[in-house]
């Protein structure tokens, strides 16, 4: 299996130098073969990685980059170019590649060779061709017997660089259950960030005080004059601000995603087209904070690596079909209990929603559907939950 493990660097001022100025080299060279795509009809990948020997001869400076990562920077021109194209044919609509400033050209890659995970010392180093070696904070143990395949040394806007190694580990992931023992289906939301067919709900992450520091800080920056010094400094104040907001929400939802993957043989989820869901009016800025996408994809990695079945199925009336009979019953969003007039079955707007996704995800696998009725839970409406709390069937009012 391939995983990334990510790394805080601690490079002294002499690397910080040097890292940024192979960054701004690289850019440079993405930039020059861009616009031979844009200028030269033929071009190809490998026709233009041919090319970078003799622009050597005269571009004296790439004799201080290393060759391979020098490749990749051409590699990754063709790669976006491909992802564009893929998109294209999709039927979505596309721009063009687009000229990098410094600020936007932020990492690099060495893949296969040039790079070394050293003990000097008694503190790990990165040992980088061309560059030297620098310390790391090395958190958490890589796997025993994993090879590293790659390092990608990358500068966020706060000014600190992480190195992200891609390992790949002998063992295979584990083989998916058969018979489904412990089965979950989840609704996702905005009041509510999760409820389950277990009768758990998890509610959002409260990340106000993030926001209100973050938007004095964006203030503070408009009031400067763009590109002095202050300005400078007060965006850094504002790239840290979002960092902290960012690391917030991501451990959150490494933790939420990390749960169910491991206690559960089937997850099934609502296959929700978050683009969409955010370019609608109203209430977008809390579509997009919940990062609804970045979970799934969380989930959906995660249930890979620990052998658990992940089914996403469509999310089309779930909030309007009983989980029970199947009779469809329009509720506005305000209303945040489910009652069907068909077969009396009453429970949370959410839990229910939670079950039909179940259901769905079930019959699309071809195990039928739960045997166990769906439990009422016991959130009343309009009652906020913390993130670090949740509420099972049949508990108290929170």
């Amino acid at each position: 299996m391939r995983y990334n493990y990510r790394y805080r660097l601690n490079p002294s001022d002499t690397h910080r130098e040097t890292l940024d100025r192979h960054r701004n080299l690289y850019r440079q060279v993405y930039n020059h073969f861009l616009h031979r795509l844009n200028r030269i009809d033929g071009t190809t990948k490998y026709g233009e990685i041919n090319q970078l020997p003799s622009l050597k001869t005269w571009w004296t400076e790439l004799s201080d980059l290393y060759s391979r990562t020098l490749q990749n920077v051409v590699e990754r021109l063709y790669d976006n170019l491909s992802r564009l194209k893929d998109a294209k044919d999709a039927g979505r609509k596309v721009g063009r590649l687009k000229w990098k400033a410094l600020p936007e050209y932020r990492s690099f890659t060495y893949r296969q060779s040039g790079f070394e995970l050293k003990n000097t010392s008694g503190r790990p180093v990165l040992r980088l061709s061309k560059i030297g070696e620098i310390p790391l904070r090395l958190h958490r143990d890589i796997p025993e017997g994993a090879n590293l395949k790659q390092v990608t040394v990358k500068k966020e806007p706060t000014g600190e660089w992480f190195a992200i190694f891609g390992i790949e580990t002998p063992d295979d992931p584990p083989e998916k259950p058969e018979t489904l023992t412990d089965v979950v289906g989840i609704d996702v939301g905005i009041c509510k960030y999760a409820h389950d067919t277990e009768g758990t709900a998890v509610g959002s992450l409260d990340l106000s005080a993030e926001r209100d520091r973050l938007e004095r800080a964006q203030r503070d920056l408009s009031r400067k004059e763009h590109g002095s010094a202050n300005w400078e400094k007060q965006r850094m104040v504002v790239a840290r601000r979002y960092a902290d907001l960012k690391r917030k929400r991501r451990d959150f939802l490494h933790k939420l995603s990390n749960y169910y993957a491991r206690e559960y043989d089937l997850v099934a989820v609502e296959d929700l087209n978050t683009k969409g869901l955010i370019e609608l009016p109203g209430n977008s800025r809390n579509r997009a904070g919940a990062a609804w996408g970045t979970f799934l994809r969380m989930l959906e990695y995660k249930c890979e690596r620990e052998g658990t079945h992940f089914v996403a199925v469509n999310p089309r009336g779930t909030t309007k079909e009983c989980a029970v009979c199947g009779v469809e019953t329009d509720k506005p969003l305000w209303v945040r209990e489910h009652s069907c007039p068909s077969c009396g079955f009453e429970a949370d707007r959410d839990a229910n929603a939670a079950w039909t996704v179940l259901g769905r995800a079930l019959d699309q696998i071809g195990t039928g559907c739960p045997e166990s009725t769906p439990a009422e839970t016991a959130l009343p409406v309009d009652t906020p939950v913390s993130a670090k709390r949740v509420v099972e069937t049949g508990s108290p009012a929170v």
